[in-house]
């Protein structure tokens, strides 16, 4: 993908890397970064670039957050590791589960349960969203419904759930009882629907008949991201995720929000869900939760789902999911230095405004560059879609945006490409001069296609 300067074969040779083809990997080795300060990154050849990625949509504080960096010192030298099985616990767990209750209040989400990262997070959500029901008697409440084009993680579980063939196939047979609906995508949708708001009230149509088809009564959850991620970052029309809620509400249906990306500002607003008013039965989470700096994620809970759990008097009601590192004092030790600074620099805050300017700078790539069928966005989440052309929308080939990738990169900003998509998604505390650095970097590699 680039130049041998940025990488040897060796960096493939023993190591497998997540998301690529091993045989992939030996031919182009990967860019091997040796530092990180702000919000720059520097390669094992004195290279530096722009962190347009945010780590993996997780660094928003920046990769020199000095105080979660403190916090996860500190904690190795007090208690570095104990479990939190049945009996013991730590005092950061407890003090993070308290604090994160505060942040989510206006989710209604009362109870944290703490997990190893996002894919552990949705898995975890999809069995008590199971055990849930069983505990109130409606065992047939088993199936799950989610958007085509959705991302939920890579174990069974999520994968099930998922909406992109390219996280399904190779693993096929997945979790009986999962199906998917059309997501709200008004540049690519079955409908040929190109109104936002006529395409969200259709999709949840089509939630609404599924749910009768299948049966309510057998249906244990639907599953969403605010906006959708790395399917392609495709934010629903406003009303599309208080309809879903309505929707699952009538039908006895817990909605399961994932939030694994937008959970802590990235969006432009401190939650995805409160972005849009909602309150979900259940929410997962991690990333920014530490700021990537240590793996940690947590399932938060809705107090009338914790009530039908904690008032169980049967083994219906008792959790058997968990990992070894759940409640891992180190993370939540990072996990509340990195919830003080969010909370402290309302980080929402400049994702929406700085949003706002990269949006408005890539909408001006679109007009330079044919080769950019669709931009879309909110907050700090961005995509530009690139096709052969306009008309059929037609993706565009490999190693066209290949070009575009290490173009980018060689004009100094990191960017992630994803099939036909550059997805931009830098840490929240960028500025409006690091904006113009992305959209000028980006326009060197467009025009490199």
């Amino acid at each position: 993908m680039l130049d041998s300067r940025a990488a040897s074969p060796s960096t493939a040779s023993h190591l497998w890397y997540p998301m690529a083809h091993p045989a992939e990997m030996l031919a182009h080795p990967p860019i091997v970064l040796a530092k990180a300060e702000g919000v720059m990154l520097e390669d094992q050849t004195g290279h530096r670039s722009l962190d347009a990625v945010g780590g993996l949509w997780c660094v928003n504080l920046g990769h020199s957050c000095e105080p979660v960096k403190d916090a996860i010192r500190e904690q190795l030298d007090i208690l570095p590791f104990f479990n939190a099985f049945r009996g013991t616990s730590n005092e950061p767990a407890i003090d993070l589960a308290a604090k994160l209750a505060e942040f989510f209040r206006p989710e209604g989400l009362t109870r944290a349960f703490f997990t190893s990262g996002g894919s552990d997070s949705v898995d975890t959500a999809l069995r008590l969203a199971r055990q849930y029901h069983k505990i109130r008697g409606q065992h047939d409440r088993v199936k799950f419904i989610s958007l085509k084009k959705a991302y939920h993680g890579t174990h069974f579980g999520g994968a099930s759930v998922n909406g992109n063939a390219n996280f399904r196939r190779n693993y096929e047979p997945l979790l009986p009882g999962c199906f998917h609906i059309p997501c709200p995508w008004p540049y690519r949708n079955p409908f040929n629907e190109t109104d936002p708001q006529r395409l969200a009230e259709l999709c949840a149509a089509l939630l609404e008949d599924e749910i009768k088809f299948q049966g309510a009564d057998t249906v244990a959850a639907f599953i969403m991201e605010p906006v959708l991620g790395a399917g392609g970052v495709i934010p629903p029309h406003d009303s599309f995720m208080p309809m879903v809620k309505d929707i699952c509400t009538r039908h006895g249906i817990l909605l399961i929000a994932d939030e694994v990306i937008t959970g802590f500002g990235r969006a432009g607003a401190p939650t995805g869900s409160r972005l849009y008013g909602v309150q979900p039965d259940l929410l997962c989470t991690a990333k920014a939760l530490t700021n990537g700096y240590f793996p940690l994620g947590v399932v938060m809970i809705a107090e009338q789902v914790a009530q039908a759990f904690e008032s169980n008097k049967d083994s219906f009601g008792a959790i058997g999911s968990g990992y070894t590192y759940s409640a891992h004092p180190v993370g939540a030790a990072a996990g509340l230095a990195a919830l003080e600074q969010i909370e402290k620099l309302q980080v929402w805050v400049n994702a929406a405004e700085r949003g706002g300017e990269l949006l408005t700078s890539l909408r001006q790539l679109q007009q330079e560059y044919a080769i950019v069928g669709d931009v879309r966005g909110r907050g700090l989440m961005a995509c530009l879609e690139l096709v052969e052309d306009r008309a059929s929308k037609t993706p565009i080939a490999k190693e066209r945006i290949n070009r575009v990738f290490a173009q980018t990169y060689r004009s100094g900003v990191m960017v992630r490409i994803s099939g036909n998509c550059v997805i931009v998604s830098p840490p929240l505390v960028i500025s409006a001069a690091d904006v113009q650095t992305i959209a000028a970097a980006l326009a060197r590699g467009l025009a490199a296609a």
